[in-house]
């Protein structure tokens, strides 16, 4: 700290000096234009101790000048927030405003981050890798380290309660090209919605368990600088707790929905999240002798991924969608099906319907799974047809509908899985040997004794039901 002894006594003049300011961002933004000497003081200072050439993101230009940001080092760095809080008579803990913003000043600049905020429960501790993302749960004081002026926390009465997120999952992944032109938002229009563009983290989640796992916000993060995970972005619900005198207390708290893992299973959780991310890389990298085909099967599992995310987001409970959507749904669990189950060898005119169903029910290793999951494609591809065509189904009551689109969602989360664990053993398309083992041939060599061994090796929560170990 030494080092930078004058910046840090330039910080502590400024916030001495913020006891006579108007307690109002535009009072304080007008003292630090106008010619204060404390903020020129300090703008000497930050220029001293971090100069243009190693820190550029502290300057702007100014009558041709550059010169320190006083929006960036009033703004993002917190010091703002502390000037007006002392000007309010706020207690504000000084020393370690001034440490704060020292060190906003002379470390690099972070590597902005896109978060996303899971709807689900993991055990305290988590982390795992997927691809170039983690999904983590933070403690309260490694939450305290992503976000400007720790030592401010609690003492706004707007400010985000790191209390309602502690512990919560988070993917994370680096993004250095993202630039911040505004705060952004869900419904981001500048790009692919965000379960769209990090389907590679999300996919190996939800099929570990088929419980249902969505993106409930998603926002940018330089860890000391931006957080921009606005409360009104925290789903909430109400929980009732009884008190000491037997009534009963009612708080709100995050809505963490129906995907939870217990800390007995984060093993097998890992290990499972690490075959699937490496068999997703293996796939969209193209590992294989021809060039064509790699293509074509990662542009099949993107596809695949994306139209199940999609219905996944519009899904709020294991039975539970809105009745005008549930065809659109029902339609893209069976492009999702599609995607991966139609060859590009197939005639466009003659057995595509018949081939879809048998490959389906060849990737199951029992008779009776293979006629239920057959039955199920069958009355899936029917619904297609007739929703694409313009018409209505009308042989199914809502409730049917409900029970039938999840058992369709089910089926969907076994087939992608299957063909994941399948695809990338050096075959240049499934198709052929699905269709081999539907007649007979090649069954146990190519379908039956990987799916054992992968399930043996690395199973999901649930072992599915024609999968032993014998």
């Amino acid at each position: 700290m030494s080092k930078h002894l004058p910046l840090s006594e330039a910080v502590l003049l400024w916030l001495e000096h913020a006891r006579n300011l108007p307690p109002t961002p535009q009072a304080i933004t007008d003292a630090a234009l106008s010619v204060l000497p404390e903020w020129d003081a300090l703008e000497e200072a930050v220029a001293a101790a971090a100069p243009r050439d190693e820190h550029p993101d502290l300057y702007a230009k100014v009558d041709g000048d550059w010169t320190p940001n006083y929006r960036t080092l009033l703004g993002e760095s917190g010091l703002g927030e502390a000037t007006r809080l002392i000007a309010q008579g706020a207690t504000v803990p000084v020393p370690e405003v001034a440490d704060s913003f020292v060190a906003f000043c002379t470390h690099p600049a972070p590597v902005p981050e896109r978060w996303l905020l899971l709807n689900a429960t993991f055990p305290h501790g988590t982390r795992i890798p997927l691809g170039r993302h983690t999904l983590q749960t933070f403690t309260l004081e490694e939450l305290l380290q992503t976000v400007p002026m720790p030592a401010l926390n609690g003492l706004k009465p707007d400010g985000l309660d790191l209390g309602l997120i502690t512990g919560a999952p988070f993917l994370h992944v680096p993004d250095p090209d993202y630039v911040v032109t505004r705060r952004p938002t869900w419904f981001d229009f500048t790009g692919p919605r965000a379960e769209a563009q990090h389907w590679h983290a999300l996919l190996p989640l939800m099929l570990w368990d088929s419980y249902l796992l969505r993106a409930d916000s998603v926002f940018t993060v330089q860890r000391g600088r931006r957080f921009d995970l606005n409360p009104a972005a925290v789903p909430l619900t109400i929980r009732v707790y009884s008190d000491h005198y037997g009534g009963q207390e009612e708080v709100e708290v995050r809505d963490t929905g129906e995907f939870h893992v217990p800390a007995t299973d984060l093993p097998a959780l890992t290990a499972f999240c690490t075959a699937i991310s490496a068999k997703i890389d293996a796939i969209m990298a193209g590992v294989t002798h021809k060039r064509r085909i790699p293509r074509l099967r990662a542009r099949r599992l993107e596809r695949a991924a994306r139209h199940l995310l999609s219905a996944y987001q519009r899904t709020h409970a294991d039975y539970g969608v809105w009745e005008v959507e549930a065809d659109e749904l029902h339609l893209d669990y069976v492009i999702a099906l599609e995607a991966l189950l139609i060859s590009p060898n197939d005639d466009e005119n003659e057995g595509i319907a018949n081939n879809f169903r048998s490959r389906a029910a060849a990737l199951f290793l029992t008779t009776a799974e293979q006629e239920r999951t057959e039955a199920l494609v069958r009355r899936a591809y029917k619904a297609r047809s007739t929703y694409v065509h313009g018409d209505v189904i009308k042989d199914q009551t809502e409730q049917e509908k409900l029970k039938e689109l999840r058992a369709l969602r089910h089926l969907t989360l076994q087939v992608i899985l299957r063909w994941l664990v399948l695809t990338p053993s050096g075959t240049d398309d499934l198709a052929p040997l699905l269709d081999a083992a539907a007649q007979g041939t090649g069954r146990e060599q190519h379908i039956d004794r990987p799916l054992r061994a992968f399930f043996t090796a690395t199973p999901p929560r649930s072992r599915p039901a024609d999968i032993t170990t014998a």
